[in-house]
């Protein structure tokens, strides 16, 4: 622990991302990744990750890092990468969605460095049914890694929490032992986050899987450590995915102070666990605050940027009404053409423009502002 002790100490007097050693602007994986979510620890910040399912929601993503001046994450589902190869190709053996992650992985890191800022390269929910596509990554990822140095993702997230703790601890060792050969982060989930998304749906558990114990949570940190550091645990603390009114959700965020307490007793090291916050939506900033406080460095962040995402077009749409109603005709003239109105490039732009707003605010929330910043 002496080492991971100095770690955290180093991290604590850098003052700005760009002091971690080897940092870039672009994809950053190994070493370099891992240094920010422990930078973002000892800073008391989290950083957000955005699920991606196009060219336009990943330049969005980018846009927003840019303005805000600050690390983010990207991140793939299994049906968000089939969409990114197109909904028409056959997904049988996941052959579409792992198609579409690993171009969606290549055109972030052709882009991402033209941004000017660091960015973490990650899967989202990998259920036991979808192994195959997990299988598919880091088949390409150690293709990448043979060519490059590097995987091509620095981290993976295997949600197998619908499994019993036995079997989901047992394939995180197996998985992880394989990545560590490559230097990457694996994400793994204990205990079940509520409602519906990336086709789990947890909407009808019983409340009492919707909050891990503190046993349960060091019992993964147990088993993986000595395989490598390299991990994050989304333990469920209450969490719901979807959209909900504030207070509508029962978080219990000192569950995460009680986690790092219990690991802290049995390991002797200072809030030795590296957290994930799963359906902060309708999350008070409280509980928010809370969870970053006592040691989540990431949060996913889905619908409600798929909302931002679709309102940039709803009010495009709504001030252009009379515009949009065909390729001739509108308020100027009935052959007044209205091509530049419907062009994909102006409505999706707004699209973006509107994903932006919410992805900066988003940062703002979890105090990922200026973490770049010379």
């Amino acid at each position: 622990w002496t080492q991971l002790l100095a770690d955290f100490s180093a991290m604590a007097s850098c003052n700005s991302v760009w002091d971690i050693p080897g940092i870039k602007a672009g994809v950053v994986t190994g070493d370099v990744a891992w240094s920010i979510l422990e930078f973002a620890k000892a800073k008391k910040f989290a950083i957000p990750a955005f699920n991606v399912t196009s060219s336009s929601t990943i330049v969005a993503v980018l846009e927003a890092a840019k303005k805000i001046n600050s690390p983010i994450m990207i991140q793939f589902s299994q049906g968000g990468a089939q969409f990114m190869a197109g909904k028409a190709l056959d997904n049988g053996d996941h052959a579409a969605s792992i198609l579409g992650s690993v171009a969606g992985a290549r055109l972030v890191r052709a882009i991402a460095p033209s941004y000017g800022v660091p960015v973490i390269l990650h899967s989202d929910h990998c259920s036991k049914k979808l192994l195959p596509w997990f299988d598919g990554m880091l088949e390409a990822d150690e293709e990448y890694f043979r060519a490059c140095g590097e995987p091509l993702f620095s981290s993976h997230m295997l949600d197998l929490s619908e499994e019993p703790d036995e079997e989901n601890i047992a394939i995180c060792k197996k998985y992880l032992g394989r990545m560590k050969k490559i230097n990457q982060i694996l994400e793994m989930e204990i205990g079940i986050t509520g409602g519906v998304e990336h086709g789990m749906d947890n909407s009808g558990v019983s409340k009492d899987k919707l909050y891990s114990t503190p046993e349960d949570v060091y019992k993964v940190h147990e088993a993986l450590s000595p395989i490598s550091e390299k991990f994050t645990i989304a333990a469920a603390f209450g969490n719901v995915h979807g959209a909900y009114k504030p207070g509508n959700v029962k978080l219990r965020p000192e569950l995460l102070v009680e986690y790092q307490k219990f690991a802290a007793e049995k390991t002797g090291k200072e809030k030795p666990l590296f957290l994930v916050f799963h359906g902060g939506s309708g999350s008070e900033m409280s509980e928010i605050e809370a969870a970053i406080d006592a040691g989540a460095v990431k949060m996913n962040v889905d619908t409600d940027t798929q909302w931002a995402y679709w309102e940039g077009v709803l009010k495009y749409y709504k001030e252009k009404e009379a515009y949009l109603q065909g390729p001739l005709g509108n308020p100027e003239g009935e052959d007044k053409p209205n091509k530049s109105y419907y062009d994909p490039r102006k409505w999706l732009r707004e699209a973006e423009g509107s994903m932006v707003t919410r992805v900066a605010n988003q940062c703002k929330i979890l105090r990922n502002m200026d973490k770049c910043a010379k």
